[in-house]
């Protein structure tokens, strides 16, 4: 058991989330004092949101890169300086305090020029930041998620919001927000800080105009006043427009050229886990994908359902202990635009697995799937993905989401090593036996 479990046994469980950010601030006025306040002068750039963190750091990170700077990665997928990207082993986006110290203290020496930093909610809520001067902060989007952890939305836009806040009160930063104009919490961000820059398809200062959504990239001719930026992101899905626009807007807050900005964007060719092909020459699609919320859900599916040929096999899970309320909109959602809905464990934790896919499977059930027909629960998932692999033809498309670049799987017993692309190669070469 450790220290902070124990901690919480002899707390009242209504009491201990009112008091936890206090402790988790004392932790990081703590460890920032005896490391010496490692993110002191460091120039950093938070993004945060439901869904598109990753990706929208990985675009800044990648064209900033392009542009000649040296730059630090801290996302969910992986962390880094340059080139030198490693994986993130941790099931969590933000470390521990502790870890963020050594990690800021890492950053420093490698003499970084900027650092990318995804921010959840989460830290934010606990304080977990505290310490680091952020410059420039952006949102991605905000909608229904991590409401086991917040309790209400309100919340839960009030701790996303204060990245903005602690963005404007460093005085030596650029007191700048980047901020979905579409959102319908855009103004809450706005009111936050100083120089707001907004950007969307339809709306904001900086817009997407002839966006032309490819199999495998979106192109799209960006607006801002009278500048024009011709854009090329190799992550597909409308929903890379915009993590792609708020890359471009950044490009525009640190005044990079419009070729930096342009060839920045164009030099990523992918995030691992982010709409990842898996291509072991047979004549179906396979894809790996992070999403896990219903608005992610919604969107991809959107986007996929017109291009697809064939079936759309459908396998995922929902988080244990997580958001519940979530898991038969995740259901309902699939169940609409999915021929064959396949449920699996994704991270079980302490919750009972068989309860998880009910639960998801009450929605896919209101969207007419019916219960071994074109919807299977198959709480394996190494079986589950094999037996999407196996009963897709050609023209047919399986998406595995939910589990993306994670390496590892959570059940009652702890944390097993996991490897949703490598998984998916072997099913493919199984069926090819």
């Amino acid at each position: 058991m450790g220290f902070r479990t124990f901690v919480k046994t002899f707390i009242p469980k209504g009491v201990f989330p009112k008091i936890e950010p206090y402790g988790h601030l004392a932790e990081a006025v703590l460890f920032n004092t005896i490391n010496g306040f490692p993110a002191r002068n460091l120039k950093v750039i938070g993004v945060t949101g439901t869904n598109g963190k990753t990706s929208t750091c990985f675009l800044i990170h990648r064209m900033l890169r392009e542009a000649g700077y040296n730059v630090g990665l801290n996302t969910t997928v992986s962390y880094g300086v340059n080139e030198n990207i490693k994986p993130q082993m941790h099931h969590m986006t933000n470390v521990t305090v502790p870890e963020l110290m050594q990690r800021l203290k890492w950053f420093k020496q490698q003499k970084i020029d900027w650092l990318v930093l995804e921010t959840t909610s989460h830290a934010l809520a606990q304080n977990r930041v505290w310490g680091v001067p952020y410059s420039v902060a952006v949102m991605t989007n905000i909608t229904h998620e991590h409401l086991q952890f917040h309790g209400t939305f309100e919340r839960y836009l009030a701790a996303k919001v204060k990245l903005f806040e602690l963005t404007n009160r460093n005085k030596n930063g650029l007191q700048t927000g980047v901020i979905n104009a579409e959102d319908d919490n855009a103004e809450a961000f706005a009111k936050a800080i100083t120089h707001p820059v907004t950007y969307g398809v339809g709306k904001g200062e900086v817009q997407a105009k002839d966006v032309q959504l490819l199999a495998d990239k979106v192109t799209y001719t960006a607006k801002a006043g009278d500048d024009e930026y011709q854009i090329i992101c190799h992550l597909p899905g409308s929903f890379n427009v915009s993590n792609s626009l708020a890359a471009v807007s950044v490009g525009r807050v640190l005044k990079l050229s419009k070729e930096q900005i342009e060839k920045g964007i164009a030099s990523l060719q992918s995030v691992e886990g982010r709409m990842t092909r898996v291509d072991e020459g047979q004549d179906f699609d396979v894809i790996v994908d992070y999403a896990h919320s219903p608005d992610s859900f919604e969107k991809l599916f959107a986007d996929l359902h017109p291009v697809v040929k064939g079936k759309i096999f459908a396998v995922f899970g929902s988080l244990g202990g997580g958001d519940k309320g979530k898991r038969p909109l995740q259901g309902e959602i699939a169940g609409k635009y999915a021929d064959v809905v396949v449920l699996c464990h994704e991270d079980d934790r302490q919750e009972d697995p068989q309860q998880i896919m009910n639960d998801i499977a009450v929605g896919a059930e209101k969207a007419g799937k019916v219960r071994d027909k074109d919807l299977f629960l198959i709480h394996d998932r190494t079986e589950a993905i094999q037996w999407a692999v196996d009963h897709a033809e050609k023209g047919d498309m399986v998406l595995l989401l939910g589990k993306g670049h994670e390496k590892t799987q959570e059940d009652a017993q702890g944390e097993h090593p996991w490897d949703e692309i490598a998984t998916a190669h072997q099913a493919i070469k199984n069926l090819n036996h």
